[in-house]
């Protein structure tokens, strides 16, 4: 995990943003087809607010919660039953949310701002990727 790819960062980030989006339960493509309007909104003025200790402590959660990911996306991918499967996906949330909360300095507000902001702008995406390379929680 020495480079790591924005697209793993919305992977990793998409639960979270999924849990606390109330269109998502009407339908999963809503949130993806509003998604490139609301981006700009969040780029503007965010990459100055993002210090590096904010960085360092979203790189600690991340890690965390790729690690959830990772355990659960194994588990998803064998499961045969559809209900099964829901059940697994929203235990993974809840865990990943969990992680993002109890990581220091860093809220679920905050967590996703960072990987929307990562997404849009090359330089907070560069400084994520570097905070990730020397995080203490690898």
């Amino acid at each position: 995990m020495a480079h790591m790819p924005i697209a793993a960062l919305t992977a990793a980030a998409w639960s979270l943003i999924v849990v606390s989006t109330p269109a998502f339960a009407q339908g999963a493509a809503e949130p993806q087809a509003t998604s490139p309007q609301t981006t700009p909104q969040i780029q503007t003025g965010a990459p100055a607010a993002i210090s590096d200790q904010k960085l360092e402590a979203f790189a600690v959660a991340y890690l965390k919660v790729d690690s959830v990911r990772q355990t659960y996306a194994a588990k998803i991918g064998a499961e045969k039953n559809a209900t099964s499967r829901q059940k697994l996906q929203n235990e993974a949330n809840k865990q990943m949310i969990d992680a993002v909360q109890n990581s220091p300095g860093m809220s679920v507000e905050e967590y996703k701002t960072i990987v929307s902001t990562a997404q849009t702008n090359p330089e907070v995406a560069r400084k994520v990727q570097e905070k990730l390379k020397t995080s203490p929680a690898k």
